[in-house]
């Protein structure tokens, strides 16, 4: 499980992420209402303005005040020292 920073000491699963979203235009707006009405918003923004909005598997939503991109750059440095899987040697099986 790796976890990245999303400010202020907050911390998500990278693993659970499917989008990161700028909370400008009116559909992102509309999905930060329906997670506010069913109870699935997390708002890390710590009373800062929202500046990106990050949707996960489970149909939680999450309020960051760190830009989309800074977000996005630090996933993807998560994803890119993630240990790689080590993958036997088939030729090594028959001999």
């Amino acid at each position: 499980m790796k976890l990245i920073n999303i400010g202020f000491g907050n911390m998500v699963n990278a693993g659970r992420l499917i989008a990161i979203v700028s909370p400008e235009s009116a559909p992102i707006k509309r999905i930060m209402t329906e997670a506010r009405a069913r109870g699935a918003l997390i708002d890390a923004t710590y009373g800062r303005r929202t500046r990106a909005v990050l949707i996960c598997d489970s149909d939680h939503v999450i309020l960051s005040a760190v830009q989309p991109e800074t977000v996005a750059g630090r996933l993807a440095e998560a994803v890119d020292s993630a240990p790689v899987p080590a993958v036997a040697d088939e030729d090594a099986h028959d001999a």
